[in-house]
């Protein structure tokens, strides 16, 4: 029987492979085990992304939970992880479920659990329920005549996606955007937030709008090398503002400006921070991800915010969100929240801030970068992915442990801070870290320096270095 683990963001596996309706249901069990711990009326919150079969294995995760007499909310058709969680929250479940593989390849699928604050239940809480999942289930406990429990009410359709749409038209000023002039653009990446700005920007650029459960073939991660269509399409276009990105499951955003050039989410966090304390008189806590750049608490101190470093994994930063006030919270992956909204990721609420930004004040994306840099210094980050052998990336991650690496080629170490990953402080402010990925056979190489070749000269430099074994 195969042994299910969650990793940094849920349970992920291959369609087919171990990710199959009887695990499904195993998985669903153990959560309606746990539900059923916290309340005497249990409900659960729970949709499907884009991906193959996302229906089916959905229903079959909701067959458990009304055996188990679960009161269920369900959405009828694929929604975001954002839509999800602000759906637990809003209709009080004690937890919500989000069937997505989120960045991962097509050929994944996955099990993400929302808490009732509308964020990530956090590790010691997905940990009880890992310990809950039996290694057999069954089959009749995963049969359920739907319709009868529909017209029981003990099923509920709900509209997740409209509730979401809505609360964008609440939040921001969207006529400012249309009338501001801007030309914008935006790449769904085949994923479920897909239909969300259709109907508020009809007139907007619209890229891999469409169901496609295979994504053609290319992980729907929105970094700079899955995005050369949108890259080139603002290059060939020569009229673009800003264009977005986000990812499968829409909690991770992208971003480009008018040149086609990627601005990754350390940029976009600095924006996000100097538009809310500067523009909009707003304050609270920084929390970011151990990846980040050293600019974020630069800048924190600038506006004397207080700033803390967490492990990654957003469930790490949706705990402090819940207990304490958080002005933003965000990880080098795209995965950004902000205050006023719910603790969680949300790739399209941070494009709209960012282009409300560039409306209200008036300024390109350039200027509004210009502007960060004056604060914090120039800089340029890119990030390498390895796929190599287990064995040499445990062999690399022992090294990193037991001080091997006192320096990168020409580059000496300066010191190691070892929060989550080995990240390796370099001459001239910058910096390498390594890290293996929590949800696939990767090892992740990051590298920041004044300049782009500066820092493709680290990243190689390093990589020379960590494969020279």
């Amino acid at each position: 029987m195969d042994k299910i683990k969650f990793g940094t963001d849920g349970w992920r596996a291959v369609i087919g492979d171990t990710y199959t309706i009887r695990n499904i249901a195993r998985v669903a069990e153990g959560t309606a085990q746990w539900v059923k711990q916290q309340s005497d009326s249990p409900s659960i919150v729970i949709g499907h992304d884009c991906r193959f079969n996302g229906r089916m294995f959905m229903e079959t995760a909701i067959k458990v939970y009304l055996n188990h007499g679960i009161k269920v909310y369900y959405a009828d058709g694929f929604v975001s992880t954002p839509m999800v969680s602000m759906g637990t929250k809003e209709y009080g479940a004690n937890i919500g479920v989000v069937l997505t593989a989120s960045h991962n390849p097509p050929s994944y699928g996955g099990y993400k659990l929302k808490s009732n604050h509308g964020g990530p239940l956090l590790p010691a809480k997905i940990q009880e329920v890992e310990d809950l999942i039996p290694d057999e289930l069954a089959v009749e406990k995963y049969t359920a005549d739907l319709d009868a429990a529909k017209k029981s009410g003990q099923l509920i359709k709900v509209d997740l996606e409209g509730a979401y749409i809505n609360a964008i038209k609440e939040n921001f000023d969207i006529e400012a955007i249309k009338n501001s002039g801007l030309n914008l653009a935006f790449d769904a990446m085949y994923g479920s937030g897909q239909n969300v700005l259709k109907p508020l920007f009809p007139d907007m650029s619209f890229l891999h709008c469409e169901h496609n459960p295979g994504f053609m073939g290319q992980a729907p991660e929105p970094i700079a090398k899955n995005l050369k269509e949108l890259e080139a399409f603002i290059k060939s276009n020569g009229n673009i503002d800003a264009a977005l990105a986000t990812d499968g499951d829409a909690d991770r955003i992208g971003l480009y400006g008018k040149d086609g050039e990627f601005i990754d989410s350390h940029h976009i966090i600095l924006l996000l921070i100097h538009y809310m304390v500067k523009y909009k008189g707003m304050s609270g806590k920084v929390v970011t991800a151990f990846s980040c750049s050293p600019k974020i608490a630069k800048m924190c101190e600038h506006y004397g915010l207080e700033h803390q470093t967490v492990k990654i994994g957003f469930k790490h930063i949706a705990g402090i969100m819940i207990d304490e006030d958080v002005l933003l919270g965000g990880e080098e992956s795209g995965g950004i929240a902000t205050k006023g909204h719910i603790p969680e990721r949300d790739g399209i609420w941070m494009g709209m801030i960012i282009w409300e930004f560039m409306a209200k004040s008036g300024k390109s994306l350039a200027s509004l970068i210009d502007e960060v840099y004056e604060i914090v210094g120039g800089f340029k980050f890119e990030r390498s992915d390895l796929h190599i052998s287990e064995d040499l990336k445990l062999e690399i991650i022992e090294n990193c442990k037991n001080n091997v690496y006192a320096s990168f080629g020409e580059y000496k170490v300066d010191k190691v801070e070892t929060i989550d990953g080995f990240k390796f402080y370099l001459p001239n402010d910058s910096w390498v870290m390594i890290r293996p990925s929590g949800t696939e056979p990767v090892l992740r190489v990051y590298a920041e320096a004044t300049d782009l070749d500066e820092v493709r000269k680290i990243l190689k430099t390093t990589e020379t270095t960590l494969l020279k074994q």
